[in-house]
């Protein structure tokens, strides 16, 4: 039975069929609004805490379509399921690309009509707990770019909770594209250091000569071209946070100086004749197996330790697949934004694909290919709006085929595309149902006919 504050608005100009409506939804538990026109309806709406709302496609004066433009307008993420008639199924077709919900056949069966209506509240339950959990994220960890709820990245930002306000070195490993860097600026804004300053440098990035002069400072006429004195980044950091990004590549000279300066506290700038003491919190990351790096005598093994005080070992996106919808929405989100457009909707196909691909460039590829399919697709992101690469991958992706060789039918799309997200989800079926958009009961009948229990 579903929360009693939950309330359905129904749109209905037929006065049986609106009384139809409401008695079927009452006896679901709901709190029904009803509305005699579309008109009638825009009153109720922005007065209300509407769940979802129900209308007709035919009505006089405004139609369904409008009406759905005009709840758009007032909340864009509200949830509308659309009544038609079999013969204007391409108004309902249409409706959906302007952002409706769903649709319902007339004449429709009861229980067809309320398990759409109970897929859309769960979809607006999971929406509002998502934004939740994200307002609470971003209040004690500031992960505004961090998306997902998978226990890879729970543990994660547990690790983060604990270690973000002490000065201990950490040292966050990962591949690229992961999100080290906004890890390791989560640790400095929620630390007493948060007042001052979180300065970077990629260690890869830079020839040996200058990241020293940028790391530890430089006293005028040191070298050529060092017209004035410089303080470095070391000591530019006191009181903040230093972020050493991509430790993994340092010369092995500074390697030595950079141990020195973290068991001293204090660092030798070139061309002076004394150390100076540095007060900075130090985060290291690297995209590399450090430990194969000492090993192999690439990196020391003493700095080693001297930086993996705390490790943070952030997943690559391919073992928390169950965050790829919530990510690929962020950035439909995002892309929306940028472009000043409405919002699309993603095809199955592209989901189930994007789902299953390898992503060895992480989220940031992930990023990349819906900012494309964004700007290439029509009014939906399509399959053909992915990255050449991506679409590429997809014979390997589509095993399963019809008997042309295309890609498998929609039923077969559905069936593999719930088992990812069930094995995504460590077969808690609860949790696939919510990432799913569908109740426990729809998942386990699906189930049920997939022969997959």
């Amino acid at each position: 039975m579903p929360n009693s504050k939950l309330t359905v608005l129904v749109v209905e100009d037929e006065e049986l069929m609106r009384s139809i409506l409401r008695q079927l939804l009452e006896d679901e538990g709901y709190e029904v609004l009803t509305a005699d026109s579309a008109e009638t309806a825009l009153e109720i709406f922005p007065a209300r805490d509407v769940a979802v709302t129900l209308t007709d496609i035919k009505m006089s004066e405004m139609d369904g379509l409008e009406l759905l433009d005009s709840i758009k307008a007032i909340d864009e993420s509200a949830l509308v399921i659309i009544m038609t008639a079999y013969s204007s199924v391409d108004s309902a077709i249409a409706a959906l690309r302007k952002g409706a919900y769903d649709y319902v056949t007339k004449p429709f069966v009861n229980e067809d009509l309320i398990q759409t209506v109970k897929n859309a509240i769960q979809i607006k339950e999971l929406f509002a707990e998502n934004r939740v959990l994200k307002r609470e994220l971003n209040k004690r960890y500031s992960f505004s770019e961090i998306i997902g709820n998978s226990e890879a990245l729970q543990s994660v930002f547990r690790i983060v909770e604990k270690v973000a306000d002490t000065n201990v070195n950490v040292l966050i490993q990962g591949e690229s594209g992961t999100g080290k860097e906004l890890i390791a600026r989560s640790l400095h804004q929620h630390s007493s250091r948060n007042t001052k300053d979180f300065l970077a440098v990629n260690c890869g990035a830079l020839p040996e000569s200058l990241l020293e002069s940028e790391l530890f400072g430089h006293t005028k006429g040191s070298f050529t071209g060092a017209t004035a004195d410089k303080k470095g980044l070391f000591r530019a950091a006191t009181g903040g946070t230093l972020f050493l990004d991509e430790i993994g590549e340092m010369p092995m000279p500074l390697q030595v100086k950079l141990l020195r300066a973290l068991q001293e506290n204090e660092v030798l700038p070139i061309g002076a004749s004394s150390a100076v003491k540095f007060d900075a919190r130090i985060i290291a990351a690297t995209n590399k197996d450090l430990e194969k790096e000492v090993a192999e005598n690439r990196f020391r093994e003493d700095l080693f330790y001297r930086l993996n005080v705390v490790e943070i070992n952030l997943p690559p996106l391919r073992e928390r697949r169950e965050d790829i919808p919530l990510l690929v929405k962020h950035f439909v989100q995002r892309s929306a934004n940028a472009q000043n457009s409405p919002e699309k909707p993603v095809s199955k196909d592209v989901m189930y694909a994007l789902i299953n691909y390898g992503w060895q460039g992480n989220i940031r590829e992930l990023q990349n290919a819906i900012e494309r399919a964004f700007i290439l697709s029509g009014d939906e992101i399509d399959l053909e709006s992915l990255p050449p690469r991506l679409r590429s991958d997809l014979n390997d992706i589509y095993e399963i085929r019809d008997p042309e060789g295309l890609r498998p039918t929609l039923e077969e799309m559905e069936r593999r595309y719930i088992l990812e997200i069930l094995k995504a989800s460590n077969k808690d079926k609860n949790r696939a149902a919510q990432i799913l958009g569908i109740d426990l009961s729809t998942l386990y009948r699906k189930l049920k006919k997939f022969n997959e229990f």
